[in-house]
This record gives structure tokens, C-alpha cells and sequence, in this order.
């Protein structure tokens, strides 16, 4: 994909500097890599032993790795990045299927997003789907697969990456960014203080650290409370600042107007 990517995002820049900078393909990198430490780094070993591990890789896939690669603007570099011919024969006629259009336009919705990924994040920590992929390692695929598609879905709607065009007005990317932040809160907080182990594989695991296995769900908790919530607060701080910097912009310029007409 990077390879892939790449290739396009040097065709892009040459036509669009603007638009494909060198930090967007910065990003793109480090959202793959990003992945890449998740499901094939030491992290990845330890999943089945620490619940904080667990909770480490969940929080790069769900949070880390798809807004860096959605700020890397891909789909015009993926697009630009394939060979001419199967662009113009398989995808060209694709993307101008109306159906396409509308299917792709209800997954990109924000309201899809926003329950996809909380969906998902709250379904897999039920203890019942939690076991069943620690488990099993197709179905822990599965998991990830989940994690990262619905995370992706969420993020679109942050992140808006060219050349997307907006669904939301801004305003209401902060309501939809502090809710899906209510419920990772609410989860992080019942692992944190209901007092007992709450998935049983953990219990019986071999200790690896000095962490108890009530002491490691209280870590993993208290992890998944502190930075979610920065992850999600910090584009929402970011969001309220470009709007109230619109707002005096337009201020400004209203200003000198009425006073011309007087």
C-alpha cells in the first residue's frame, strides 16, 4: 500500500502541490506503520497475556492509524498510484455507477460511522466475543478487521480528506466527537472500578509482569480513559478554535462593510 501510494502521491504532487503537500504523505506512512505495530509488533505478543497490551493495540487501530491515514488524503494517491489500464477499464466504469455512488455515500455518512464504531468497540468487549477472539485466531482477525474498518468509517467524517465533500456542517463534529468519547468513557470506567476480573483468560494467564490481573484491567481501563479521550478531544478542541477563527473572520470583514454603506 505504501508503495502503491507512493507512486500516485508523486503524480498528485507534481499536478497539486497544494493539495498533496509532503506532511500528507508523512501522515499516510505513519498511519501504516502505525498499523503495522498493532497487529505485527511485540505488542501483538502480549496481547493474549496483558489485558493493557490488548487494549494498546485496540486503541492504535481504532484511533492512531486511521485518522493518520485518512489525513494523508488517499484516495486520489491510491487511484493515481494503479496502472493505467485497470484504473480505465475496472474502476473508472465503477465509480461511475450511480448505484456505486449512493451505497458509497450511506458508508460514508456520519450517523453509519458513528455507529459502526461504537458498535463494534462496545460489541468485542462483551466478554462472550472478547474470549471468543483470544481464542481463536481467525475470529481475532476478524476482530481487528472491525476495529480498523468501522474506525476508518468514524474518522472520515473528522477528518474530511480531500476530495471529499463535507455531509455534517462543522459545528456538529464536536457533539459527534464528545458522544463516541461518553461511550469510550463508560467502558474505560467500568474497567477500571467493577472490582473484578472481567474476562476470565486473563485471570488464568501466566504473569509476564508485576501487574495482578485486577491491577492490569485497572491499567488497561485507566489507558483506554486518558488517551481515547485526548484522541478524541484533542480534534474536537481543534474543530472549536477553526470555527470561532471563522466566525471573528467574517466578523471582520462585515464590519468595514457596513461601515462603507454609511
Amino acid at each position: 500500500f505504501i508503495i502503491l501510494y507512493l507512486r500516485g502521491w508523486r503524480r498528485g504532487h507534481a499536478l497539486r502541490p497544494n493539495r498533496l503537500p509532503v506532511w500528507r504523505a508523512i501522515c499516510f506512512c505513519s498511519g501504516i506503520t502505525a498499523f503495522w505495530l498493532a497487529i505485527a509488533s511485540p505488542i501483538s505478543v502480549y496481547d493474549d497475556v496483558l489485558l493493557t497490551a490488548h487494549m494498546v493495540q485496540h486503541l492504535i487501530l481504532m484511533s492512531v492509524a486511521p485518522p493518520l491515514i485518512l489525513l494523508g488524503a488517499p484516495p486520489v494517491p491510491l487511484l493515481r498510484g494503479l496502472p493505467r489500464p485497470l484504473l480505465q477499464r475496472i474502476f473508472a466504469p465503477l465509480f461511475r455507477s450511480k448505484t456505486l455512488r449512493q451505497v458509497i455515500h450511506g458508508v460514508l455518512h456520519p450517523i453509519t460511522g458513528w455507529l459502526a464504531l461504537n458498535l463494534a468497540f462496545l460489541g468485542w468487549h462483551i466478554p462472550g466475543a472478547f474470549e471468543l477472539a483470544l481464542h481463536s485466531e481467525n475470529w481475532h482477525e476478524v476482530e481487528h478487521a472491525c476495529f480498523f474498518s468501522t474506525a476508518v468509517l468514524f474518522w472520515w467524517t473528522v477528518i474530511q480528506p480531500w476530495p471529499s465533500r463535507e455531509i455534517f456542517p462543522r459545528w456538529k463534529v464536536i457533539p459527534y466527537l464528545l458522544t463516541a468519547d461518553f461511550v469510550n468513557t463508560g467502558l474505560s470506567a467500568f474497567l477500571a472500578f467493577s472490582g473484578r476480573v472481567f474476562y476470565p483468560s486473563y485471570a488464568d494467564a501466566p504473569r509476564v509482569s508485576s501487574l495482578s490481573p485486577l491491577n492490569d484491567q485497572i491499567a488497561a481501563g485507566a489507558f483506554m480513559w486518558v488517551v481515547g479521550s485526548l484522541i478524541y478531544l484533542i480534534p474536537t478542541v481543534a474543530i472549536v478554535f477553526r470555527l470561532v477563527e471563522k466566525d471573528s473572520r467574517s466578523h471582520h470583514f462585515t464590519l468595514p462593510l457596513r461601515a462603507s454603506r454609511h
